[in-house]
């Protein structure tokens, strides 16, 4: 027998044996009870880094409150983020309501069964085209995904990468010579079930596989070492400070939240009020910042957004993983500033220096970190232009203590267009002096993000989706209340 041929008896013996065990060991999921190309679209994009048993939830209660494309596209985007809260990748639940939005416009509302056009959606790769055109309308296309490479890599003892494109690629071809005529539906889907339930990452059972006698990485005896793969680059840790809010008086009982910007990380989800720890893009700085700096860092930044807190003690630790990025929150329990009454003691001192163009006014005593008396309104940045002309113009008042040699220096760095020779003087005699902790004024150097806060309760959460990081944290919160 030519090694050809037996190569040729290795593929049908796999198709064959691989569909006879899925048609007896198939589990009962809701995506499999019929073949809707809509839930079986929503099924295998929540499936994506997700659980089956996350997953199914998820799913029912998805398809019960959108349970067409058109009412999927015209719905608004915040009744589908809080489907898909808890969930996690947020991305993927814009990208689905957009591309419903494309297959009412250019499909009249059906999920189009072509390569071509199914690939031309937002936010379907080849992984997912394939699965919902064979598993859907039983085209005869391959769905890759890792569990499939994986199966693959073991069964014909490939040692190829399978982090790199060109192994997907030939993954891709090899799966597609597998599926047997008329059975790509249930060839797909077996070869899944295979990956999740028997020839899974760690510790295979190899003995229960039903494509075990022909299996290469198991004679090899190298099932344990496949598939290959490149580690990933570890995410780069970022230490940051986030304040639990409690109001007073008509905001008793609530907490401050506020919307993220419109574009980037986690973009129109709700979350707590949160800030790096140090201005500093080294990976992992701020980590050892003092909890009296840390306070007075998350005060500080806060403030420049129009937000004045009272900080009050440090209450818990969290930690949330991206794909390239980790966060380690130190929470801090705070209180609401009375607004009106600081409000008034900032006009009085408006008023007392209505006639100076550029004082610095120096406190010796219960050191705050640096700020501007023209407060930001709440949820908006001040432009770094308008601080410089302001400057320029001989009108801003800054009022400086606390505050490091380093961070001073940036300061001079940003406003060293001004004349105002005194004034840098004046910033020269603090920075000798000071040695406490305190952040650049972000209004100047931090990030440029315009938020909408809000007041809610524990009643109100129902109607903000957040990611799971903030969305436990209030939980605990409100549940220790």
């Amino acid at each position: 027998m030519s090694n050809i041929t037996a190569e040729q008896e290795a593929k049908r013996y796999f198709s064959r044996e691989l569909l006879a065990w899925y048609d007896e060991h198939k589990r009962d999921l809701p995506w499999r009870r019929s073949r809707n190309p809509y839930h079986i679209w929503i099924s295998e994009i929540m499936l994506q880094q997700t659980r089956v048993d996350t997953v199914i939830p998820y799913f029912l209660r998805f398809v019960e409150k959108f349970p067409t494309v058109e009412i999927l596209a015209n719905a608004p985007e915040e009744e589908v983020l809080k489907c898909w809260e808890g969930l996690g990748y947020y991305s993927r639940a814009r990208n689905i309501q957009s591309a419903a939005k494309q297959v009412v416009e250019r499909h009249g509302g059906i999920v189009p069964d072509t390569p071509e056009e199914i690939s031309a959606l937002k936010g379907i790769g080849p992984y997912t085209a394939g699965a919902v055109l064979s598993i859907a309308y039983n085209v005869p296309v391959p769905a890759v995904d890792g569990n499939v490479m994986r199966v693959l890599s073991r069964y014909f003892c490939l040692e190829d990468d399978i982090a790199k494109n060109p192994t997907r690629i030939k993954m891709e071809k090899l799966a597609g010579e597998l599926i047997p005529a008329g059975r790509a539906s249930d060839f797909n889907q077996a070869l899944m079930e295979l990956g999740a339930l028997i020839c899974t990452p760690k510790s295979p059972h190899c003995l229960t596989c039903p494509v075990m006698k022909h299996c290469k990485g198991r004679i090899n005896g190298m099932e344990e070492q496949l598939p290959i793969k490149t580690k990933a680059k570890p995410p780069r840790p970022e230490h940051r400070l986030l304040a639990v809010i409690e109001g007073e008086g008509e905001h008793a009982g609530k907490v401050l939240i506020r919307q993220r910007p419109a574009t980037g990380l986690l973009a129109r989800m709700w979350e707590l009020p949160h800030v790096i720890a140090e201005e500093s893009k080294k990976a992992g700085a701020g980590a050892g910042l003092s909890e009296e700096a840390a306070m007075q860092r998350l005060s500080q930044a806060l403030h420049n957004e129009g937000v004045d807190i009272r900080p009050g003690e440090a209450w818990m630790t969290a930690e949330h993983t991206f794909s390239h990025i980790q966060w380690y929150m130190r929470v801090f329990l705070c209180t609401e500033v009375n607004a009106s009454a600081e409000q008034a003691a900032s006009t009085a001192a408006e008023n007392a220096s209505a006639n100076t163009n550029a004082d610095v006014s120096v406190k010796d005593t219960d050191p705050s970190a640096i700020h501007t008396d023209a407060k930001p309104s709440r949820g908006t940045r001040q432009p770094q232009v308008s601080k410089m002309q302001e400057l320029e113009q001989g009108t801003l008042d800054i009022k400086l203590s606390g505050t490091t040699p380093e961070s001073l220096e940036n300061i001079r760095q940003q406003l060293a267009v001004s004349a105002a020779t005194d004034t840098m003087d004046k910033i020269s005699h603090v920075a000798e002096q000071q040695e406490a902790y305190a952040a650049v004024p972000s209004t100047l150097l931090g990030e440029a993000f315009d938020y909408d806060y809000r007041w809610i309760s524990r009643e109100d959460m129902e109607k903000y989706a957040f990611p799971n990081l903030f969305l436990k944290i209030l939980q605990q919160y409100f549940n220790e209340k």
